[in-house]
């Protein structure tokens, strides 16, 4: 039988965005204790008087809970009750200490003063011009977007969604949804096919619409680019759909061809053998922007493979000579090799692990090219990358990003074949993370006579981003590649690079201490609970003490997995609570941060110049303006509460995630219940991530069948072919 309760949200405790689930705190009149209330609530405020039906339940971890059913949200009555619903943040501008003046000047008549007389609020200590502007819109937004949300509620969405769709689309919200939900799908981060093919069903799209599969198609498509596939056969690609929408397969053959008649998709014979595809046809499909820019990355490397160099030729024997005398140093036969292969190509590759000699081949390059005094530029992908490449050459260096120029306003690269970049010759360092749409833009901008040095480590995990750039252009053989093998000897004293070489090799890393001075350990525990909390201990204590890193700034823990004990969910929830407890933070769906907090931008930003992989530290919680101020390298970047989806804890990160970054100390889970993920480019990877410490804790097993396991995950790319 329902019940009906009524009362005042006091805190909220819990609430996920995507599903709307609240766990909230409620003061009911003749209680003496807040009331615990879960159910789905659309933008609960604190403050905020609601009356509920439903029932009382017991909980068996947190004891007595109104489960609530339905529910009807009031007008806050009390004056404290304005107050707090004010303060709570739902009106931008407005937060706790503002709230409280306001409420203090008009009482009980504060709700009638924002709706009808906004400008009285100009009474009010701290509120300008431009504030009561803001607070009219704040206001007039918050009344529309209730009805959004309780009509996007009403179909299966969370109310942080809700808020975004609301952002993008305004007044048009609830027509856009009614149309084709499933441009949500497209339009709105975080919103994937299944929530919007929820809401659809919930509209009465029946499921072998056309609308759907196509939408299905584009979502699997996106999802397979997410797992490295530039393309997908067929075939394939029809099954998974199937699997997916749960359709027959003549809606999904005629939804295909809709989707490649309006150009969203393109399908491209390569002939059985390419695409392992052995049934009717052997058709590759690939998104639209993929084709071109797979295509497009040969006709340019190409052309820059056969244009005149614009640097004068030179003798490369004497340019050795001089600039070993000038550097004050012996180069091997591999670092000549590869120095001689500079200065006589056009487009070259340098690969090599660690301690191989790399930076000194680019530091003798520079100096070679810059006695001629030729214009040259240096970049990598990410901003530690493209930092660590300056303070190892002393010549400046940018992110791809940065230095293709970003405009936002166009949403393009302004660098391109129109307006390209103004350099003789071109070095890109941490090649190995380039994926095929960077490659593309990269390459358009190149000018056609400058010089292309790519300089990077093939046995890394291939880029976060779909296909394999580097190991195709190395396997195709169309230009000359020089691999550096050798490990000289200054690098032969640190374990982690000896190591990591043993592991490139398929050979298990020596797991023995032998000296004071070792930088690599491995701790042996079978039992992932038990490991956790070493992991906690060393990273907390044990490091720290012995060491002297700081637990949070230089210590990083990198794992295989997602999920699990050790996966980067649990262990971020762990670590936090370690390093950075208590404090009022922000609720954001299931993640909680406070001021601090170690984090990661995991999607690229132009507009805040943030990319993917990029970590930093809150350094400021505005409750008021409903901001948190990240730092990354001491560059402060504003988020709005909605724009947090944009960023996780990073107490611990995927080694994925890991790439193109160093730490100066890193702490490696390995563990057999995650076999599938062992591979061998992964653990070597993660190793190579630590410059100074590198801890494993697990199984030898587990470690083993890592290092044994080089049948990496195939990437459907045909770069390789087609540069071939």
């Amino acid at each position: 039988m329902n019940m009906f309760l009524q009362g005042q949200i006091e805190r909220i405790t819990y609430a996920n965005d995507e599903t709307g689930f609240t766990v909230a705190k409620v003061r009911v009149q003749g209680q003496r204790d807040l009331v615990t209330v879960v159910g789905n609530l659309i933008a609960p405020t604190p403050g905020e008087i609601i009356k509920m039906s439903g029932e009382w339940i017991n909980h068996p971890r947190y004891g007595e809970q109104f489960k609530v059913i339905h529910y009807k949200s009031l007008v806050p009555a009390s004056i404290y009750g304005i107050e707090r619903y004010l303060g709570s943040g739902l009106i931008k501008g407005i937060g706790p200490i503002m709230a409280k003046r306001i409420v203090e000047k008009f009482g009980k008549k504060t709700l009638d003063v924002i709706e009808n007389e906004v400008e009285k609020l100009g009474e009010v200590d701290g509120i300008g011009t431009k504030r009561i502007g803001m607070l009219r819109k704040a206001w007039e937004e918050q009344k529309e977007i209730r009805e959004v949300m309780i009509f996007l509620q009403s179909h299966g969405v969370g109310s942080g969604y809700a808020t975004k769709i609301f952002k993008h689309y305004g007044n048009r919200s609830i027509r856009v949804v009614q149309e084709n939900p499933y441009r949500l799908a497209t339009d709105i981060f975080g919103i994937g096919f299944l929530t919007a093919d929820r809401i659809a069903e919930k509209l009465g799209f029946p499921k072998d619409s056309g609308v759907r599969a196509e939408a299905g198609i584009l979502y699997a498509l996106y999802q397979l680019s997410d797992e490295g596939h530039v393309y997908y056969p067929y075939e394939l690609l029809i099954q998974r759909c199937q699997e997916i929408l749960e359709v027959h397969r003549e809606v999904i053959v005629k939804a295909l061809d809709v989707i490649n008649f309006h150009q969203m998709i393109v399908m491209e014979d390569l002939g059985k053998e390419e695409t392992g595809d052995s049934r009717r046809n052997n058709k590759a499909v690939y998104l639209a922007k993929f084709h071109l820019s797979e295509t497009s990355i040969v006709t340019r490397m190409k052309t820059l493979i056969k244009t005149p160099k614009l640097i004068r030729k030179i003798d490369s024997n004497k340019a050795i000579e001089w600039v070993q005398r000038q550097l004050a140093i012996i180069l091997a036969k591999k670092q000549v090799e590869a120095i001689r292969c500079a200065v006589d190509n056009k487009v070259m590759v340098i690969t090599g692990g660690p301690g191989t000699g790399k930076t000194t081949i680019i530091s003798a390059i520079l100096k070679i090219f810059s006695k001629l005094g030729v214009k040259i530029m240096l970049a990598a992908p990410t901003g530690r990358a493209a930092k660590r490449m300056n303070e190892a050459t002393g010549h400046e260096a940018k992110t791809i990003h940065r230095m293709l120029e970003y405009s936002i306003q166009k949403g393009q690269f302004l660098r391109n074949e129109e307006k390209p970049l103004d350099c003789d010759i071109l070095i890109v360092d941490e090649a190995s993370m380039i994926d095929t749409i960077l490659m593309y833009h990269l390459l358009k901008a190149i000018p056609a006579a400058a010089t292309f040095i790519l300089v990077g480590d093939v046995n890394q995990l291939p880029s976060v981003g779909a296909g394999n750039v580097l190991h195709d252009i190395i396997s195709s053989g169309s230009v000359p590649v020089v691999e550096l093998n050798e490990i000289f000897r200054q690098a032969k004293e640190s374990l982690i690079i000896v190591n990591a070489h043993k592991i490139n090799h398929g050979l298990v890393p020596s797991l023995k201490p032998s000296g004071p001075k070792d930088d690599f350990y491995f701790i042996e525990q079978e039992d992932p609970e038990e490991a956790l909390k070493i992991i906690i201990e060393l990273t907390m204590e044990r490091v720290p003490s012995r060491f002297g890193f700081d637990p949070i700034d230089h210590i990083q823990v990198l794992t295989p997995m997602h999920k699990g004990v050790v996966g980067v969910g649990n262990l971020n929830t762990e670590l936090q609570n370690a390093l950075n407890p208590g404090g009022d933070g922000v609720i954001r769906g299931t993640r909680n941060f406070r001021m601090g907090d170690k984090v990661m931008q995991v999607r690229n930003d132009y507009d805040k110049e943030v990319f993917n992989g990029d970590i930093g530290r809150i350094t400021r919680i505005d409750t008021e303006d409903q901001e948190v101020i990240i730092s990354f390298d001491g560059r402060d970047v504003p988020y709005g509460y909605p724009d947090l989806d944009e960023i996780v804890l990073a107490y611990a990160v995927s080694v994925h995630k890991s790439q193109g970054s160093e730490y100066p100390a890193v702490i490696i889970p390995v563990f057999t219940q995650h076999y599938v993920l062992l591979q061998r480019n992964l653990i070597y990877t993660a190793v190579t991530r630590g410059r100074k410490l590198v801890v494993m804790i697990g199984t030898r097993k587990a470690l083993a069948i890592g290092v044994n396991n080089n049948k990496t995950q195939k990437r459907y790319t045909y770069l390789r072919q087609r540069l071939s």
